[in-house]
C-alpha cells in the first residue's frame, strides 16, 4: 500500500484543469496526450432551486495489489517497495497495452506520441527531490492534498474541511 495519499477538495474545484496541464508539462507529453489525472464535471444541474457542477479529480489509486503490474510482461510497471507507489520504466514499455486492459479504472493510457503506457506515479522524479506533485503543486484553488493520512488529516482538521479523520481503505 502507497504510504502516500492525494485528497481532492472537490467543494474548492472549479474545473480549471490546471492539474492536468501541469502533469503532462512534468511527463513531457504532447498533444494529443492521455491524461495521468483528470478532472471529469458532472452538471450543471439544478438542485434546490442552485445550479449545482461538481468537478471531481482522478488518478491512479496506487492499488495495493495492483492489476498493472501483474499483466506487464517486461516489467516496466512496478511497486516500489519504499513507499508503495506504482510506478514505471517506460524505457521497458514494449506497448503491449496488456496493463490498460488490467486495469479496472482506466489509469494506464497510451501515449501515442511514445507508442508506450503513461500513469500517475505522484509525480516520483518530484518527490525525491522534496517536491510535492506537479497537480498539487500547481494547483489553481489548492483543492489537492497530498501526503501520509496523518498529515492529510490533520491540514484537513485544520482547515475544517473534515471533522473525522479519514481512514484507510483497501484498494486493487
Amino acid at each position: 500500500m502507497s504510504i502516500y495519499y492525494l485528497f481532492h477538495d472537490r467543494s474548492r474545484c472549479i474545473g480549471c484543469l490546471s492539474c492536468q496541464i501541469h502533469c503532462k508539462q512534468n511527463k513531457n507529453l504532447t498533444n494529443p496526450a492521455p491524461k495521468p489525472c483528470q478532472i471529469f464535471t458532472f452538471g450543471p444541474k439544478l438542485i434546490q432551486g442552485k445550479v449545482k457542477v461538481a468537478n471531481i479529480f482522478v488518478s491512479c489509486f496506487q492499488c495495493d495489489n495492483p492489476w498493472c503490474v501483474k499483466a506487464c510482461p517486461t516489467g516496466a510497471l512496478y511497486k516500489r517497495e519504499k513507499d508503495g507507489i506504482v510506478a514505471m520504466d517506460r524505457s521497458l514499455c514494449i506497448g503491449c497495452k496488456s496493463c490498460i486492459v488490467a486495469c479496472p479504472f482506466g489509469a494506464p493510457q497510451w501515449d501515442p506520441s511514445s507508442h508506450t503506457v503513461v500513469k500517475c506515479d505522484f509525480c516520483v522524479n518530484r518527490l525525491e527531490q522534496g517536491l510535492k506533485p506537479a497537480c498539487v503543486e500547481n494547483c489553481t484553488t489548492g483543492c489537492l492534498y497530498f501526503g501520509t493520512l496523518d498529515e492529510i488529516n490533520t491540514k484537513l482538521q485544520e482547515l475544517k474541511v473534515i471533522e473525522e479523520p479519514l481512514s484507510m481503505v483497501e484498494r486493487g
